[in-house]
């Protein structure tokens, strides 16, 4: 969580230093028990609840603890990084690619090098301590942005979008900022040098991630027990971070693809639901406990009254960030639709304003080297532009986000919701009743008795649904337009991936593949967004 400040931080824990950093957590959890409290009363969102507690205490704590990069970036980043992996569907995470790569990978270095720039002609900064400033402020840390997706109904491929550039975004943040360290120790190297050695750090990461999740996919489909399953996860994520580390690659990269690669091939073959609920569940809950004490250091690590002094350079900064993504999201968007589906200019304009910093950029900033001349006024400038994003964005997010009205939901697309839930969560617990009959724990008896009563409401469901269904084949107003264009998105984009596999194992022709390519591409275009 933090580090006592004093003896024992670097010689290890003295008999004073665990009780009093026990004392603290204790402290700590209490002050985020009340906030919950408080911002469900006032409609505030959590994580700025949070920074907000902890700045009036900055004084008190800030002697006794403090944000520890290393710890953050070992231990925290880790676990953030591999919860939100787990969580996310390859299926989907396929289907948004494209906007992803471009936001993540062009509009990451794009959105660095104009900070940068900025940062460098009018404050005057070198060009390693401003190139520095970029990279760490265009990460995008988007805790506050779900949490409001979770109160307020978007789109599901927004949701992915933002999902997914946060994932590959901390990755390449990283990447770049372990780069330019490099740079200022050695004195100078070439772009070609600069490249070579990102790619090459990029995609050691992506082999030692897919190699150290398949490696743990066959031990995971042994293990039979919820909580030695659990187990295993934990080395997953944290070991996979250090190894290739290690290696000298990206640690990060490789833990968003451990992750992937569990969630999506190991967690859906486990023999019970138990067991994929336990592994979820905890990883849910390790997340949230994380994110709790990053904004409460963040609260606490920031002095108001020290960047006062600060507030024109804060402003200019916050500005360039912002010009920086808006330059991004709206120029790189518009060069998607000659590719791929166009994003909708509501969405765009939630990307802009979601751009909110957080604990990753505080971390990297408090980790540049002693030996960089201006570190401590690099850290000024970001934790401002933190608190700035964190109390001002996170709270209009909200307000845009209903202004906008991105999902308008009539009566009859809740219902028809509420019924494919049903549907959905029937069918799960037959399955589940299935396995529980073979494997002989539930006699023949109970079973015809469960499964009829599950029966009935996947029944009762499908009835409903199916007429909801008629409706929405006869005309694009009907109520059940908007979920059967769902499912019709997936039943093409299932069409697109046989043939593109077809084609990569040489069973079909290019040349007679292309016309049904375009043509499903054609009808994915026509489709509204979901």
């Amino acid at each position: 969580m933090a580090t006592v400040a004093g003896g024992g931080a670097s010689a290890g824990p003295t008999a004073g230093g665990i009780p009093e950093l026990v004392s603290l957590s204790i402290v700590l959890l209490l002050l985020a028990t009340a906030v919950a409290l408080i911002a469900q009363r006032l409609r505030l969102p959590y994580v700025t609840g949070l920074v907000l507690a902890g700045l009036p205490f900055t004084e008190v704590f800030s002697r006794r603890i403090g944000l520890d990069p290393s710890l953050v970036l070992n231990l925290f980043l880790p676990i953030l990084i591999f919860e939100a992996a787990i969580n996310t569907d390859i299926s989907r995470l396929r289907s948004t690619f494209k906007p992803i790569a471009l936001l993540a990978g062009p509009g990451s270095l794009v959105a660095s090098g104009v900070i940068a720039l900025l940062v460098h002609l009018v404050l005057g900064l070198p060009w390693i301590p401003a190139l520095l400033v970029g990279v760490i402020l265009a990460n995008t840390d988007t805790v506050s942005m779900i949490a409001v997706f979770k109160e307020i109904r978007v789109p599901a491929r927004l949701t992915t979008i933002v999902e997914g550039e946060t994932l590959f975004n901390d990755a390449a943040a990283l990447v770049s900022f372990n780069l330019l360290l490099l740079i200022h120790a050695s004195g100078s190297i070439t772009v070609a040098q600069g490249l070579r050695e990102m790619v090459v750090v990029a995609v050691g990461g992506v082999l030692v991630g897919g190699v150290l999740g398949y490696l743990c996919l066959p031990v995971f489909l042994r293990l039979h027990d919820p909580l030695s399953s659990l187990l295993l996860t934990v080395p997953l994520a944290l070991g996979t971070f250090q190894f290739g580390q290690f290696l000298g690659v990206s640690g990060a990269v490789a833990v968003v693809i451990a992750g992937l690669v569990f969630g999506n091939q190991g967690l859906p073959r486990s023999d019970t639901a138990t067991d994929r609920l336990t592994v979820l569940n905890f990883w849910e809950y390790a997340g949230f406990i994380v994110n709790t004490f990053l904004f409460l250091l963040i609260g606490l690590e920031i002095n108001p009254l020290t960047l006062w002094t600060s507030l024109p350079a804060i402003a200019l900064v916050v500005l360039a960030y912002q010009l920086a993504r808006v330059l991004t999201v709206y120029g790189l968007l518009a060069l998607l639709r000659r590719f791929d589906r166009p994003i909708p200019l509501r969405w765009q304009h939630v990307l802009v304003l979601g751009n909110i910093k957080g604990s990753l950029s505080m971390a990297m900033a408090v980790a540049i080297p002693l030996s960089l001349a201006g570190r401590s006024g690099i850290i000024e400038l970001v934790f401002g532009a933190v608190l700035f994003s964190l109390v001002i964005q996170a709270l209009a997010l909200p307000w845009l986000i209903g202004r906008l009205n991105i999902a308008q939901v009539s009566p009859v697309g809740a219902e028809i919701g509420r019924l494919q839930i049903q549907l959905i969560a029937s069918k799960a617990a037959q399955e589940e009743l299935d396995r529980l009959l073979k494997s002989g724990v539930l006699p023949k008896t109970a079973y015809e008795e469960l499964w009829a009563s599950y029966q009935a409401r996947v029944a009762a469901s499908e009835r409903v649904l199916r007429e909801a269904y008629s409706e929405g084949r006869s005309g694009p107003d009907q109520p059940g337009a908007r979920p059967l264009e769902a499912i019709r998105r997936r039943l093409l984009l299932a069409e697109k991936g046989a043939l593109m596999e077809a084609l990569r194992k040489r069973i079909v022709p290019d040349d007679l593949l292309q016309p049904f390519v375009r043509d499903l591409d054609e009808k994915l275009l026509a489709l509204d967004d979901d």
